[in-house]
C-alpha cells in the first residue's frame, strides 16, 4: 500500500484556443496528445460542455487543458494565466530533448523574452511561454546534482535549511554556481 502519491497524474488548466495548445505541445514540446474527453456535466450549478485533453508524459502522466463551449463559463473558470515567470510547470527532460525542443521552437519563429535559458547550476532551464501565457520549463539535471549521494544529502538536510532560510540566514546553499 502505497504511503504517498506515486506520481503526478495529471495537472489541469484552462486554454483559450485548444487547437494552438496542442500545436504547441504536441509539434513544438513532443507530448503526444493521449485522450480528449468531450464532456457535458452539471458543475457548480449549471450544465457545462468542455472538451478535456490530454499529453502524455513518459512516466503516465500528463498535462491537461479544458475548453468550454460557452463563452461565459470560459471566463469564469479560464483566468488569464499570471505573468511572473516563477507561475510556471517545470518538465524533466535530458539534455538532447532540451536542445531538441530549442530548435523546433527557434524553428517555430520563438525568440526571447517569449523563451530563454537559465543555467541554474544544479540545473539548465529552457523556459517558454504557451499560446495560453503559462510559462513551460523544460529542466536538465547537471550530472552530479542527481548523483545518489548528493540526492541524499540534500534530503537529509532539507528541512534545516528550510529553517536555517526563515530565520533570516539567506545565504546561497547552490553549491554549483
Amino acid at each position: 500500500m502505497a504511503t504517498r502519491p506515486n506520481r503526478l497524474h495529471h495537472t489541469a488548466y484552462v486554454t483559450r484556443d485548444l487547437r494552438k495548445t496542442c500545436s504547441f505541445y504536441e509539434d513544438l514540446l513532443g507530448l503526444p496528445l493521449v485522450a480528449t474527453w468531450c464532456e457535458a456535466d452539471e458543475l457548480f450549478g449549471k450544465l457545462r460542455t468542455y472538451c478535456h485533453c490530454f499529453f502524455g508524459l513518459e512516466d503516465g502522466s500528463a498535462l491537461a487543458f479544458f475548453q468550454f463551449a460557452d463563452a461565459s463559463d470560459q471566463a469564469e473558470f479560464g483566468p488569464a494565466m499570471p505573468a511572473s515567470p516563477f507561475h510556471h510547470i517545470a518538465l524533466h527532460v535530458d539534455r538532447a530533448t532540451q536542445d531538441g525542443v530549442a530548435a523546433r521552437l527557434a524553428a517555430a519563429g520563438y525568440r526571447e523574452p517569449q523563451t530563454y535559458v537559465l543555467e541554474h547550476g544544479y540545473c539548465r532551464s529552457l523556459y517558454v511561454e504557451d499560446p495560453n501565457g503559462m510559462i513551460v520549463e523544460l529542466t536538465a539535471d547537471a550530472p552530479e546534482a542527481i548523483d545518489p549521494a548528493v540526492v541524499a544529502a540534500k534530503r537529509a538536510e532539507a528541512h534545516r535549511e528550510l529553517e536555517r532560510w526563515l530565520a533570516g540566514d539567506h545565504h546561497s546553499n547552490n553549491t554549483y554556481r
